[in-house]
């Protein structure tokens, strides 16, 4: 066993042929929403949240409330400004990062980086980073987004190669910025498994504008700024934050309202939202929108699956067909969420390029609508047992408390005709984000909040071979098409491709969109520095009072 504060080997960094390497080093700046330059300092700050974080170690989750932490405590190569209306990243932890051929990727790190702990930061920590992510593979973790790069490789202490597969990949700087980036320390995380959280915090493995001085899984997480983060967010207006864990969200609410809590972010109902707009103690922040909600299906174990008893093909894709065909997104938006969610009707957003509406006109009535005549016609042809026996699983304590409301909702919407008969039941998110990659739930809830504003994210890692859902959906003509993609160049062509992908999904029914809505967070009149932007992420950084 290694002393994770063991001195550094450095003498050992040589170039490493044939493994490319993504470099990014943390950039002093002043442009940012972070600082003007001056030291960290003000009142200590409270943040609270209903999220859950599933790990500290970047290889070993692929959720929101986790991210929010890494975003605070490590750096990236690449990352986006505050405020940013574009969201493409700019240098972090690099210095440069450019494209040196078509499949190689370069980047520089600034010097004089370090850890928390004094190691000292280098490229042989990028290559680390990468290299593990792909090693472990964890099916809870973000290494689909890895999907295409090759190899890293170690041109010298500052400069790191990243090889591709695919030439031209016009989402890898973004890829660089996403929860597939944070820098982790190679002297302290293992190669070939996950690092838990007690471990990284006494180790101070941390290299982004804060660290943490002190966890409680999903109670207490305590941040002091770092002084030797010199990255795009500059120096933090406040040097204390912590963020506070809720399981009830009308307790986060109340303590919002009673100046108890600086601010709250995910997740308040949409009532509790509409409320607070009239409260004048508090001020609600409204950022892009991005989130989507949808409905998973497995491919082995849904009704008819390839691993069941009944496994038949036409059968299950009928199964899934004929549940687009009866699902009313308009309703669950203004029943449950007051018009704070809109409907989705493709994998890709509104807002972005080759966002459509497949599921408006392949399904139900061709406008929005169920068709529960369509619907039965689908699984009669097809030969479906009526009622189709499902089990649907959702989430009470990650997506807000609403989603119960949404999923009765659903549920209504299936059974209206009596072609399914849902059973539906619920698992906290913990075991929730376990199960749901071990097999465990035929159809189950799941939600989305992107890593980085292009429309590949909302394709990528859903629909390539390997997708963080493993759901074992596997259409090679879509994985080509998501590939070929990356490399286009030219908006409109990439925007073609972006529908076609679509068009192959939703006639296959990988997953069912449902809503999609806007980030909101909630604080006291008296605090400045909320930013809700195009990077889809939370920062402690620009907060202040």
């Amino acid at each position: 066993m290694f002393d994770a504060l063991t001195p550094r080997r450095r003498s050992m960094l040589i170039a490493m042929g044939g493994v490319p390497l993504l470099l990014a080093a943390c950039a002093k700046t002043t442009e940012s929403g972070g600082s003007d330059g001056g030291g960290a300092g003000g009142s200590a700050l409270t943040v609270g949240t209903t999220d859950k974080v599933t790990a500290l170690d970047p290889a070993a989750a692929y959720d929101n409330g986790s991210s929010v932490v890494w975003t605070q405590v490590y750096g990236y190569l690449l990352n986006t400004k505050i405020g940013s209306t574009d969201g493409k990243p700019e240098p972090d932890l690099a210095e440069s990062a450019e494209f040196t051929s078509d499949t190689v990727y370069t980047v520089k790190l600034k010097s004089g980086l370090t850890f928390a702990s004094g190691n000292e930061l280098t490229s042989e920590d990028v290559k680390h980073t990468f290299d593990r992510q792909i090693a472990i593979a964890d099916p809870n973790g973000p290494s689909s987004l890895l999907a295409n790069l090759d190899s890293v490789n170690v041109v010298d202490e500052l400069t790191v190669e990243f090889h591709l597969k695919e030439p031209d990949d016009q989402t890898f700087p973004y890829i660089l910025s996403s929860p597939a980036g944070p820098i982790v320390d190679s002297e302290v995380f293992p190669a070939d498994k996950v690092l838990s959280d007690d471990e990284i915090v006494a180790a101070k493995a941390f290299c982004g504008p804060y660290q943490l001085t002190s966890w409680k899984l999903n109670e207490l997480a305590s941040f002091q700024a770092f002084d030797g983060y010199q990255g795009l967010y500059g120096t933090p207006k406040t040097s204390d934050v912590a963020i506070s864990y809720y399981a009830d969200q009308n307790n986060m609410k109340l303590d919002v309202q009673q100046g108890n809590v600086d601010a709250v972010f995910r997740s308040l109902s949409a009532t509790d939202v509409e409320d607070l707009k009239k409260d004048d103690a508090v001020a609600v922040h409204d950022g892009p929108g991005g989130e989507i909600r949808y409905i998973v299906f497995n491919f082995d174990t849904q009704p008819y699956g390839a691993k069941t008893e009944q496994a038949d093909e036409k059968k299950a894709l009928a199964v899934r067909q004929a549940a687009a065909d009866l699902i009313d997104r308009q309703a669950i938006a203004t029943s449950v969420y007051k018009d704070t969610y809109t409907p989705l009707y493709s994998y890709i957003p509104e807002g972005l390029p080759g966002a459509g509406t497949q599921f408006q006109d392949l399904y139900g009535d061709g406008s929005g609508g169920p068709d529960a005549a369509k619907a039965k016609k689908r699984l009669e042809d097809a030969g479906v047992e009526i009622p189709v026996q499902l089990s649907l699983q959702y989430n009470p304590d990650h997506y807000g408390s609403s989603s119960g409301d949404e999923y009765a909702a659903v549920k209504s919407q299936l059974e209206a005709d009596g072609l399914f008969a849902v059973d539906l039941q619920s698992t906290e998110w913990v075991q929730y984000s376990e199960d749901r990659t071990a097999d465990v739930y035929p159809a189950y809830q799941l939600g989305w909040f992107p890593d980085y504003s292009d429309a590949d994210n909302y394709l990528s890692p859903f629909f390539s071979k390997d997708n963080f859902l493993v759901n074992h959906y596997d259409n090679a003509e879509v994985q080509d098409l998501i590939a070929k993609q990356r490399g286009i160049a030219d908006a409109a062509e990439r925007e073609k491709t972006f529908v076609e992908i679509q068009d192959k999904v939703a006639a296959d029914v990988s997953t069912l969109p449902l809503l999609q809505g806007s980030q909101i967070a909630v604080s006291t009149k008296d605090l400045q520095g909320v930013t809700l932007d195009s990077s889809f992420k939370f920062r402690l950084v620009p907060l202040s009072k």
